[in-house]
């Protein structure tokens, strides 16, 4: 593999990673703040401007923004068919975060199908995230 081939993947891993620890923090924060302090079902769009006021909804919303704006970078780069099997390793990563961090129950079928999406992530995380030569 050539130097900038080496730097590509090496760019494109710190990018997929803040992509799904973005995602993941992101979600659990809002996750969090909502359960605590967040509108009932039905009410009106002012309840949603006051659940900002909640710390952890703001920091929520504050990394899913780095989420976004971290996955477009990616995206600039990498193969769409590379980056969205890679970065589904978020979804594992928030199944533990809601059993572990918010106390939710994963039934066995919720646990198979992480391990599923953990294979689907192993097998595409070792092919090249670029397959065909961009213009400069």
């Amino acid at each position: 593999m050539s130097a900038e081939g080496s730097r590509l993947v090496r760019k494109t891993s710190i990018a997929a990673a803040v992509v799904v620890l973005s995602n993941v923090a992101g979600n659990a924060s809002l996750s969090r703040g909502l359960r605590g302090h967040g509108p009932a079902p039905g009410a009106g769009p002012l309840a949603y401007v006051a659940a900002f006021l909640d710390p952890w909804v703001a920091a929520g919303v504050c990394l899913l923004i780095l989420w976004m704006l971290s996955r477009m970078a990616l995206l600039s780069w990498a193969d769409l068919s590379y980056v969205l099997p890679v970065t589904a390793s978020g979804y594992v990563l928030t199944a533990i975060a809601g059993h572990f961090l918010l106390g939710e129950h994963l039934s066995a079928t919720r646990w198979a199908g992480t391990v599923l999406i953990v294979a689907g992530v192993a097998l595409v995380g070792v092919t090249d995230p670029l397959t065909k030569e961009r213009k400069p």
